[in-house]
């Protein structure tokens, strides 16, 4: 059943509930106008949108009995018996009605009778009986004037019985055999009305018991009790289930803020003189109520953008050889924990150089910064307060006030946005956004003795590293990260505290936007899921932090704004070499590969496809638990088979580690957790130097720094060890029965 439709049956049945007890009171105050002008209304509301959805016979009789209630409203007639009996029965009329459309089978239904006697009223005449009358009168015949006068309904039994048996004593054994009719819950009854504040309050409690079941964890870590591990187990289970199933209640399609989106195209193309039209993609996509509320400014100043400075003049774009229609598509999906809302336009596309001519114009940069910058950097521009393309001020644009308040909010939401343009083709413009602001999956790490939050959806990756790995540029620390140079900041410097030396540092990679840097910390913590709480605004305006969190052993962590902190310290010499790091990671031929080196036992050292490398993660190995002869282990929220690279490839290892080196490997959709022994290194082969040895689980062999290196055959791996059909929901239903 359409959307629409659902919500229009539930607030009909809604309204006629209300509408049968405004009836019966109207009967003993005939004469309060609130009353009438309530059922006017409700009746006046069914009519017109019957009438939207196209429901014929559902629009004619509510406009009847609108008319009768016309007529009471206005004064021209008093309420009595006659007229509530026939408003009720158009009450039972509409919610046949209604109850048809909920069926499938539209508003077939016959209004005829019911619009006859709410004329009949309007008339003063006597309303016809209700639909069994015409039934009752029988047509003349020559027997039942020679037979007594019984009553119809009896003769009419009578004849259906004459040909079965002349005495039936026992009439009420069919009745018995009938089943109770089966109640049918309509629209109104499957779906109830929340108050947005008690969801709201809702979610605050989720957020405290996920908090609770972090302390929880915490304290199952720390210490040796296998019951309260246990118990601690299936609190975070209960917990992610109540927490996944109360946002769900929040979460709506991102087509109710689309819904306007038509009418802005049109209206604004009409205004423009152009022709253009709109296309929405994945409108299903879901966001959090309150993420909806926060971009639909900015979601409507980009669309309007497209039509009045990317679609270009129906004549222009038949001279550039396009068609004279121009096209604005809405895109959403999901992508990495965020949704991402791309407004495209087939319009002439951003000029460069009109932009940068601007913005040396308008004083926001001189001739000699945009000579240097690339086009992407230009782009950026546009961001800028008070910068603006337009040539002169409409009630549309040239204000120079809309693209930096669109970065704004979106940031504040903890989003980001940014722009693709090729010149004549067209504009793109990409919206990430995060699918909730209440509960969001964080790493946590220290720098000093304090402890921050970083949000999951910005961090790429970690790197341990070495002091004597650092590199300088100028005077701006770098890292050589597959073989492209990845500039560094160092937290410490960043909040305004004393750096310390260190001989080894933890590299925090992270993307802000199209920027990626590496953030030097102390320490890294855990990964755990945080409950965002609002800052006040004095820690707010320090820039740094986009809100605080408490942990699980009860200390309170901020959460570090990335993209805030990307634009205050990203700038000079680190500017430069991020702008130059936004190019492919690798300048490399098409063909090199970058590997995953890992040892295993025997001294052996294996290679695996980065490409299939999701994570990588260490774990108590405790934590690996068996479904009959499998190992497996619970990974946020899912059931992972485990597959121990040694024993795979038959390389013997006696060691029990307590803490265990796991590989998230993902191919053909499948997922599994692969142990290592250790991770060697992460390198670039060419696949033209490789030999052609080969092995079980195995595709050949290379020489990496000196070393022979085998190569895993990840699709071998899985086979090995029964994974490639493997069900992960047997596995959940084994489990819980476990």
């Amino acid at each position: 059943m359409d959307e629409i439709v659902h919500e229009f049956l539930v607030e009909s049945y809604e309204n006629l509930d209300q509408l049968d007890q405004d009836l019966v009171a109207l009967e003993s105050a005939p004469t309060s106008r609130e009353l009438l002008s309530s059922i006017f209304r409700t009746v006046h509301t069914i009519k017109g949108t019957s009438g939207f959805l196209g429901y014929s016979n559902l629009e004619r009789v509510s406009h009847t009995g609108e008319s009768l209630l016309a007529e009471l409203r206005d004064g021209a007639r008093r309420m009595d018996q006659a007229t509530t009996d026939v408003l009720l029965a158009l009450v039972d009329t509409l919610r046949a009605i209604l109850a048809s459309i909920e069926a499938g089978r539209g508003d077939d239904h016959d209004v005829e009778p019911t619009i006859a006697r709410i004329v009949a009223v309007q008339e003063g005449a006597v309303p016809p009986e209700p639909a069994a009358v015409p039934e009752s009168a029988p047509s003349p015949e020559p027997e039942p004037a020679a037979e007594p006068a019984p009553e119809p309904a009896r003769k009419v039994i009578g004849k259906r019985r004459a040909t079965e048996a002349p005495a039936a004593p026992t009439p009420a054994a069919p009745v018995a055999e009938q089943p109770e009719p089966e109640h049918h819950r309509n629209a109104a009854e499957s779906s109830i009305r929340v108050d947005v504040e008690l969801l709201d309050s809702l979610m605050r409690q989720v957020g405290e018991l996920v908090l609770v079941r972090n302390q929880f964890d915490r304290l199952s870590d720390r210490g040796e009790d296998a019951e309260l591990a246990r118990s601690a187990q299936r609190l975070s289970l209960i917990a992610t289930e109540l927490q996944e199933g109360v946002m769900k209640t929040r979460m709506q399609p991102i087509e109710h803020v689309w819904n306007k989106m038509p009418r802005v195209v049109r209206d604004l193309a009409s205004m423009l003189g152009r022709k253009v039209s709109l296309s929405m993609l994945g409108g299903e996509t879901e966001l959090d109520r309150s993420l909806l509320e926060a971009v639909k400014d900015p979601l409507t100043h980009l669309v309007r953008n497209a039509v009045d400075h990317g679609i270009e003049a129906p004549a222009e774009r038949v001279a550039a050889g396009k068609p004279e229609q121009g096209q604005v598509t809405l895109r959403a999906y999901h992508a990495g924990g965020q949704v991402i809302v791309e407004i495209a336009d087939d319009g002439h596309g951003i000029d460069p150089d009109a932009v940068a001519a601007s913005a040396v114009n308008k004083g926001l940069r001189t001739e000699e910064q945009v000579r240097a910058m690339t086009p992407q950097e230009i782009y950026e521009l546009l961001f800028l307060p008070g910068f603006s393309t337009a040539k002169a001020v409409t009630n549309v644009s040239g204000r120079g006030v809309g693209m930096d308040v669109v970065r704004t909010k979106i940031e504040a939401i903890g989003g980001s946005v940014d722009v693709d343009s090729q010149p004549g083709a067209g504009t793109t413009w990409r919206l990430r956004i995060p699918l909730t602001l209440a509960i969001m999956p964080a790493l946590t790490v220290t720098c000093g003795a304090r402890t921050f939050a970083i949000a999951q959806t910005n961090l790429l990756e970690l790197v341990a590293v070495d002091s004597s790995q650092l590199e300088y540029v100028g005077t701006a620390p770098v890292y050589r990260l597959r073989g492209a140079l990845l500039p560094l900041l160092s937290l410490a410097e960043v909040l305004g505290m004393e750096p310390q030396q260190q001989a080894s540092h933890t590299i925090a990679v992270l993307q802000a936007d199209e920027q990626r840097f590496g953030l030097l910390v102390d320490r890294v913590l855990n990964n755990e899921e945080i409950v965002v709480k609002a800052l006040s605004s004095r820690i707010k305006q320090i820039g740094l932090y986009s809100g605080a969190t408490v942990l699980g052993d009860g200390d309170i962590a901020l959460i570090l704004d990335v993209q805030a902190i990307a634009r205050r310290a990203l700038i000079g010499e680190l500017g430069q070499l991020v702008r130059s790091s936004r190019a492919p990671e690798l300048r490399t031929s098409g063909t090199e590969q970058q590997l995953l080196v890992v040892a295993i036992g025997e001294d052996r050292r294996v290679a695996i496809p980065l490409a299939d490398v999701t994570r990588l993660e260490r774990m108590p190995a405790d934590r690996l638990e068996r479904v009959g002869s499998r190992e497996v282990v619970q990974y946020r929220g899912d059931l992972l088979p485990v597959a121990r690279l040694d024993r795979v490839l038959g390389a013997m290892s006696y060691e029990q580690p307590e803490e265990l080196l796991v590989i998230v490997l993902t191919s053909g959709g499948v997922t599994v957790a692969v142990v290592v022994g250790e991770i060697v290194d992460i390198v670039t082969d060419d696949p033209a130097s490789r030999s052609g040895l080969e092995d079980t689980g195995l595709t050949g062999s290379t020489v990496i720094k000196d070393r022979v290196t085998e190569l895993l055959d990840v699709g071998d791996l899985l086979h090995a060890v029964g994974i490639a059909p493997f069900d992960t929901s047997a596995l959940d239903e084994e489990l819980v029965r476990i």
